[in-house]
């Protein structure tokens, strides 16, 4: 299994992946300068207000003097204040719960934030382009244990999508002239692997339909028809269906919902009996995972779990929890997205498009190309195909009800077509 693993679908893109990190993507210098100069002005501001309301001028990158100011200069009260060496704590949680009282916590988040993306991105990322202003990042095939891509020079992985100052960072990474940014990703694709690897019935029939799979989910969970499906339920469906193949538990789960202990356990024991073929897979891939110590993924590919039998408690749910996930992620981001890397490939080369399109961008579940201008609808529909049937291509020839489903978009910018 794990020879045709490589034979099939890493060595086929070693090649690919070398030429992606040689072509590079284009870099708008001149976009990150002014970037760079708004958020440092912004910077500054929240610099002053913090030491206006903390009295006093300190390093505010600084933990130890951090805490030093919240804790014992302004008194504040944390249940979680102490690290190991008996220093205050700062972390996000620690300040997320010290917000509601203290003007000062919301500045000093808002300052983490925009200190992060500018040491990270906007201030770097210009300085690490080639004479052609190309980033050329390199993308790691083997670089975690689920064997999915990292990168790094810089972490291109890790590109913030979830805030709107993170969000402009990608407005830098453009096309070049004449060409676009065409991009493609599966859409929720671990949660059509989970349906897939597990053969849940109820899941399966959402996804087959075409319906969206959070309000489907609600619809079951909640006994209410789908066209009654508030955006609150969907919500409370969307925590669960993500964090429920992350091995999420009852705790994180009132965490994330908000409500009673005694509700989210309703909840969850709500959601398993009304997709139990999800529940028992996922209890049979922890059964199984304790045996053997290792879990695969659809195509064999293995992740060792040395823990999954500790007698620590908190080791061995931290490995049961990443083993449940590992066969779902395994084969949604790195499987499926390395076999679509190698038939777009293959399938640009027959169609004789492959100098007209130039694979840039490996991230998560999405693809990024920059495509010469007058091929977009071309090689749009080329690789949309290959990506949307490589189980039935592959040497599995896996048949599955659970069709993939592939988005794409295009535009001058990465922020533009997302």
């Amino acid at each position: 299994k794990l020879d045709k693993i490589y034979e099939e679908i890493e060595k086929p893109i070693i090649h690919i992946i070398k030429k992606m990190q040689d072509y590079g993507i284009l870099i708008d210098k001149k976009y990150f300068e002014n970037l760079s100069k708004g958020y440092h002005k912004e910077l500054d501001k929240l610099t002053d207000k913090i030491y206006k309301i903390a009295g006093l001028e300190f390093n505010i990158n600084s933990p130890k003097q951090l805490g030093e100011v919240l804790f014992d200069k302004m008194g504040m009260k944390s249940s979680k204040k102490k690290n190991s060496n008996g220093s205050f704590s700062t972390k996000v949680s620690v300040l997320e719960e010290l917000e509601e009282n203290n003007p000062i916590i919301k500045e000093i988040l808002a300052y983490r934030e925009l200190q992060k993306l500018l040491s990270t991105y906007i201030d770097v990322i210009p300085k690490m382009t080639g004479e052609d202003d190309r980033l050329h990042a390199k993308f790691l095939q083997n670089g975690t244990t689920t064997g999915r891509f990292s990168s790094q020079d810089p972490n291109l992985q890790n590109l913030p999508i979830k805030t709107e100052l993170g969000k402009r960072i990608r407005n830098g990474f453009i096309a070049g002239k004449g060409y676009k940014l065409l991009t493609f990703d599966y859409s929720q694709i671990e949660l059509r692997v989970a349906a897939m690897l597990s053969g849940d019935k109820k899941m399966t029939q959402i996804f087959c339909d075409g319906k969206d799979i959070h309000s489907g989910v609600a619809s079951f969970v909640f006994g209410v028809p789908l066209e009654k499906i508030d955006g609150e339920m969907r919500r409370k469906a969307k925590v669960i269906n993500f964090g429920i193949i992350y091995g999420m538990g009852v705790s994180s789960l009132r965490k994330s919902l908000g409500g009673t202990r005694e509700e989210a356990q309703k909840f969850y024991d709500n959601y398993f009996n009304q997709f139990s073929g999800l529940r028992d897979y996922l209890e049979g891939v922890k059964v199984f995972a304790m045996k053997q110590v290792y879990t695969e993924t659809l195509f064999g590919r293995r992740r060792y779990f040395p823990n999954i039998n500790s007698r620590i408690p908190f080791l061995k749910n931290m490995a049961e929890r990443t083993a449940i996930n590992a066969p779902i992620q395994g084969t949604a981001t790195a499987d499926i997205i390395k076999l679509a890397i190698r038939y777009s490939e293959e399938d640009l080369k027959n169609a004789d498009l492959l100098n007209k399109a130039h694979l840039v961008l490996q991230i998560h579940d999405e693809l990024v190309y920059e495509v010469e201008e007058g091929f977009l609808m071309e090689i749009e529909k080329v690789i949309k195909n290959a990506m949307q049937t490589v189980l039935e291509r592959s040497y599995l020839h896996y048949k599955t009800n659970v069709p993939l489903i592939v988005h794409s978009g295009f535009g001058d910018n990465f922020g533009e077509v997302k």
